[in-house]
């Protein structure tokens, strides 16, 4: 039967192609407007609103196929969601910050406002496609409408809204939804897995038994976790840097994303949700289980 609430109404799914980087649609955004420190992840310092030294004149990355060789990894593990090309394209029509100099500034300050929206949408779009999480598909989808609108307004609505509200009336449907996909996982309950936040950098969780385990923001950097079963985990803002998932099993967990796998470290054996690709670096970066 269909609702006759008209802010239920059921649109079809936002494509996950607008919620990945088109870096071709883009305007080099990520190497303009965002600030990186000469460190392990970066081989030099660069200011917010300067463009890196390998963006080239059609907004492509000079050394692209070699980041990680020449010491621009952290350029590796950044992940738009689709904000970059959305700002280029839609909120400033498609003239960019070289044709335009005088909406530069603007349009740098809008992308990671636009990035946190699409990262939201991301998610959201994820809890509709969630069986067990049927009973906030509702929530969920007026919610993905109110923020999808958002994304879509010019750019001084877009510099006016209040992210951290918004995120916080996501995250209240974010959460639900974990606790219901959570629920159904056999030993979740009773054992309750509730690692919110926990400081495990460097733990030792080879072939620990993770299923629908709560890792939000959890700090896993470098943590061992070969062989793990991170089944249905939530993993929603969890620090994956340089974390070993040689052989872990990611089937089915919730809220992980493209930026936090290529963080990791991983092999031929990870097992990678179906919505995300395996990266190409764990090709080189194999490890002994």
């Amino acid at each position: 039967m269909t609702s006759s609430d008209p802010t239920d109404a059921r649109r079809p799914a936002l494509p996950l192609a607008d919620l990945a980087a088109d870096c071709g649609n883009c305007f080099g955004l990520c190497c303009v407007a965002l600030p990186f420190a000469r460190s392990q992840d970066f081989a030099a310092n660069k200011n917010a609103g300067t463009p890196c030294r390998n963006l080239q004149s059609d907004f492509r990355c000079g050394i692209h196929a070699t980041l990680r060789d020449e010491g621009y990894r952290g350029c590796t593990v950044f992940d738009c969601f689709g904000a970059g090309q959305k700002v280029s394209q839609v909120t400033f029509g498609g003239v960019s910050w070289r044709e335009r100099p005088d909406s530069a500034r603007t349009m740098y300050e809008v992308f990671p406002v636009m990035r946190q929206l699409h990262e939201l949408l991301w998610y959201l779009e994820e809890v509709l496609t969630l069986p067990r999480a049927a009973a906030v598909h509702r929530d969920a989808r007026r919610a993905r409408d109110t923020v999808d609108r958002l994304t879509r307004a010019d750019a001084d609505e877009l510099l006016a809204a209040d992210v951290p509200a918004i995120r916080g009336d996501v995250n209240t449907v974010l959460l639900k939804a974990s606790e219901l996909v959570r629920a159904d996982v056999p030993g979740a309950l009773g054992r309750k897995k509730n690692h919110r936040g926990a400081d495990l950098v460097g733990a030792r969780l080879k072939k620990a038994d993770l299923r629908g385990a709560n890792l939000r923001g959890a700090l896993l950097v470098a943590a061992d976790l070969t062989g793990a079963d991170l089944r249905s985990a939530d993993l929603i803002g969890a620090d994956l840097r340089d974390a070993r998932l040689a052989g872990a099993d990611l089937t089915g967990s919730i809220f992980l994303t493209q930026a936090q796998l290529n963080a990791a470290l991983g092999d031929g054996a990870t097992k990678v949700p179906g919505a995300l690709r395996r990266p190409a670096h764990w090709k080189q970066e194999t490890f002994t289980r």
